[in-house]
C-alpha cells in the first residue's frame, strides 16, 4: 500500500485552487467539495506512478549493463537479440511513463483535467499490455493507474462540464507512442550500432 505525504496532497491543492482558498475558475461553491475528492486520488495516482517508473528504471539499468557484456561477447546469439529487445520495451514504457507523468505534474487548475488525461489513459493501457509478460506486477498497477486516471477524468468533465473528442484523444495517443518510439529505437540503435534487429 503507498502512503501520500500530507504536504503532497496540499501542493496539488494549492495548484488547483488560488492563494485565496477560491478555485480559480468561476465555480459554483457546491463543487468546491467534489473538487476536494479529486485531489487525493490525483496524488496517489501521481504516487503509483512514480513507483512504477522507478522500478522499471532500474530493470533497464540493470538489463542494459548486461547486454552491454552479452552484445560484446556475440553479436548473432538469439538470445542477445530477445535481451536487447526487452530492454527496447522497457526503455519505452520507461520514456512513455515519465512524459506522462511530466503532462500530470504540470496540471494547475481543474479544468485541464479533461483536456490532458483522456489522450493518456490508453496510452497507460498499451503500456500495460506490453509489460504484462515481463513484469506482470507493472502491468497490473498501470492497469489500476488506468482505471484511477479514468474516474478522475469523468469527476472533472461532470464538474466543468467539458465533452470527450475520443477520436481526437485516439489520434493524439497514437502520435504520442509514435514519437516515443521514434526517439527509443534512435536510442538503442546507438547503444549496439553493430546489431540489426529492428
Amino acid at each position: 500500500m503507498i502512503s501520500l505525504r500530507h504536504g503532497t496532497q496540499i501542493q496539488i491543492l494549492n495548484k488547483l485552487f488560488d492563494m485565496s482558498g477560491q478555485y480559480s475558475l468561476s465555480l459554483k461553491s457546491t463543487n468546491i467539495s467534489q473538487i476536494r475528492t479529486i485531489v487525493p486520488r490525483l496524488c496517489y495516482s501521481n504516487k503509483l506512478l512514480g513507483k512504477i517508473i522507478n522500478f522499471l528504471e532500474k530493470k533497464e539499468a540493470n538489463l542494459r549493463k548486461s547486454n552491454k557484456l552479452i552484445s560484446i561477447e556475440s553479436d548473432t546469439d538469439p538470445t542477445s537479440t530477445n535481451l536487447i529487445d526487452q530492454e527496447r520495451t522497457i526503455s519505452f514504457s520507461n520514456e512513455t511513463l515519465f512524459q506522462i507523468q511530466k503532462k500530470i505534474n504540470e496540471i494547475s487548475k481543474i479544468d485541464e483535467i479533461p483536456k490532458v488525461f483522456p489522450p493518456l489513459i490508453p496510452i497507460i493501457r498499451t503500456i500495460s499490455a506490453k509489460l504484462v509478460e515481463i513484469y506482470p506486477e507493472s502491468s497490473q498497477q498501470l492497469s489500476e493507474l488506468s482505471v484511477h486516471l479514468g474516474s478522475i477524468v469523468l469527476d472533472a468533465a461532470i464538474i466543468t462540464k467539458a465533452h470527450f473528442d475520443f477520436s481526437q484523444s485516439n489520434l493524439e495517443s497514437s502520435l504520442f507512442l509514435d514519437e516515443v518510439k521514434l526517439i527509443v529505437d534512435s536510442k538503442i540503435s546507438k547503444q549496439y550500432p553493430h546489431l540489426e534487429f529492428f
